[in-house]
């Protein structure tokens, strides 16, 4: 079975890659999780984020959005010390902001899910790549989105970041086209 060459480079990879990476997402939590995630990532690899990704479930109250929103300073302090979570006080910090301003979008649009894919039409939209060298950094779509983040207060969200975020909750099928999962996720 052909896979994304990205997927081969490690066991966490290969298994976020077969079962999660691509996949329509329309949970609030998971959405939420993986916005956070995403933003930790910036400036590191993936597959650092998923080595860390049960240390930040439990560091971050399994990424339940109103615990995370009313995190205090000795909680703040409490992350930075945790060394199983990547320790960038910006990143933290932006978590806290993040949880706040995506309650106020659940507020305004009834739930995170219905804002988010607002940016796709609704749809998840189908790529037809041959190559991960074929795949944009960002696109219209993550520029807009992003604009539109920051504008509601979020951080860590700019067009690259978004456009992983797309691709990751499955906004995108970004999956090469003889990748296996390609198919399973155009159906």
């Amino acid at each position: 079975m052909q896979k994304c060459t990205w997927a081969l480079s490690d066991t966490l990879s290969e298994a976020y890659h077969d079962q999660q990476w691509g996949v329509p997402v329309d949970d609030d939590r998971l959405l939420f999780e993986m916005l956070i995630l995403e933003g930790a990532q910036a400036g590191l690899s993936w597959v650092t984020v998923l080595k860390k990704r049960e240390n930040y479930r439990q560091a971050f109250a399994e990424f339940d959005v109103h615990s995370v929103a009313k995190f205090d300073a000795e909680r703040i302090q409490a992350l930075l010390d945790n060394p199983g979570i990547i320790r960038n006080r910006l990143k933290i910090q932006s978590t806290l902001l993040n949880a706040r301003a995506f309650i106020q979008v659940q507020q305004e649009f009834g739930s995170f899910d219905a804002y988010i894919w607002q940016f796709v039409g609704g749809t998840p939209k189908q790529n037809h790549w041959q190559s991960h060298s074929d795949l944009p950094a960002s696109t219209p779509e993550s520029v807009t989105m992003s604009k539109d983040l920051l504008r509601r207060g979020f951080k860590f969200v700019g067009p690259t970041i978004c456009y992983a975020y797309m691709q990751a909750i499955g906004m995108v099928n970004d999956h090469v086209t003889a990748c296996f999962r390609h198919a399973q996720l155009s159906k």
